[in-house]
């Protein structure tokens, strides 16, 4: 049987198409410094493990399907190219049907700050481009702070997300988000969030 390898090249991180509308800041500053911690003695050796999945489309554009807050903090940092793996090659596709494929597939998240479903037409075009999301900070941050974990959903931190969004005020999320934090470990150990990827069932604490 034989085994398919992975299509690599490196691409400029800056012409790195985004499939979704949102990131959390809060989680791209952590992926910064830890690119600060690593770049001298083993930034080569992150890189090389850390490639970005994409998708091949029109105009042989690369569309990111995944880790668009590591490929944003690295144009941040100043990286300038980083190794892809092609998931799928669909530069044949017109655009719009494009979009619809991807969608489908679960390969893009076309949501707004406020959890709201935009057009196709709003997803931005440079990963610079891309809008902060708190409620994606405080997803990221519950999942690293053992509230739920790690799971093969697609965009599964942004079903969190609008969980949380849905519970708790973006103020607090914004001015407290030590407190918000504890609100959220509360309701991710709860019987309520047992419908969301990843949930690790109710505790007696």
């Amino acid at each position: 049987m034989s085994v398919r390898e992975p299509l690599l090249k490196p691409v400029p991180l800056t012409d790195l198409r985004p499939t979704q509308i949102t990131v959390g800041y809060r989680e791209v500053k952590e992926k910064r410094k830890r690119w600060k911690e690593l770049a001298d003695e083993k930034g080569s050796e992150f890189l090389g493990k850390h490639m970005i999945p994409v998708i091949l489309g029109p105009k042989e554009r690369h569309y990111v399907i995944d880790h668009h807050h590591l490929g944003l903090a690295l144009i941040e940092e100043k990286v300038k190219d980083i190794l892809v793996n092609v998931v799928a090659d669909l530069r044949t596709l017109p655009q719009e049907a494009f979009w619809v494929f991807l969608d489908n597939r679960g390969w893009m998240h076309p949501f707004d700050a406020d959890g709201q479903r935009k057009t196709y037409a709003d997803i931005p075009k440079a990963l610079t481009d891309l809008v902060d999301d708190p409620f994606r900070s405080l997803a990221g941050e519950l999942r690293q702070a053992g509230g739920y974990a790690k799971d093969t959903t697609p965009f599964a931190e942004f079903l969190w997300a609008d969980a949380l969004r849905r519970r708790l005020k973006r103020k607090i999320v914004e001015t407290d988000f030590s407190h918000a934090i504890e609100k959220a470990l509360a309701f991710a150990k709860s019987a309520e969030a047992s419908f969301l990827p990843g949930w690790c069932g109710p505790t007696d604490d």
